[in-house]
């Protein structure tokens, strides 16, 4: 998406929902004030529009970023999947339930349903955190494990291979 001052603050976030945090540090409601322009929303706050749209872009691209993941050993990319994944998983979640339970508050008397979504994500939140710590405590050791065996493999490959060459 290219982003500029036109651009509605509910339709970046849609767009791309890592930008949320961009809105959030400058206090730019993007839920119910969503329909505002970038431009009206910097107004309001006295906020310089230009590094706003700076920071929505490097987030952006942040996420565009290509990684050749199936030329990185199953260990490093347990690493990565720790790292860049599950622990920005732990760091959402809560930020998540606190819109909605923002949501709730400001919108629940008028639709009921709003809780059943928040009890729903609740409860998915839950799952994944179990399901990501088993990863953790059982299924990446492992793969570490077998990215060692494989190097150590390699590796004897190798000398044996240079030995035959010298005889």
């Amino acid at each position: 998406m290219e982003i500029n001052k036109e651009n509605l603050v509910g339709e970046i976030v849609a767009s791309n929902y890592q930008t949320a945090t961009v809105f959030k540090k400058y206090g730019i409601d993007f839920c119910c004030n969503g329909n505002r322009s970038i431009e009206n929303a910097c107004k309001g706050q006295d906020i310089d529009s230009t590094i706003l749209i700076e920071e929505l872009k490097e987030v952006d691209a942040k996420v565009q970023a290509d990684h050749d993941y199936e030329s990185w050993n199953i260990g490093f990319l347990s690493d990565y999947i720790y790292n860049n994944h599950h622990r920005y998983v732990e760091r959402k979640i809560p930020e998540i339930k606190g819109h909605l339970d923002k949501i709730c508050q400001v919108h629940g008397d008028n639709h009921p349903e709003l809780f059943e979504i928040r009890n729903l994500f609740s409860d998915s939140a839950n799952e994944l955190t179990m399901h990501m710590k088993k990863e953790e405590i059982i299924l990446f050791p492992y793969f570490r494990k077998l990215a060692e065996a494989l190097a150590l493999v390699q590796s004897k490959a190798n000398e044996l291979i240079l030995g035959f060459r010298i005889i």
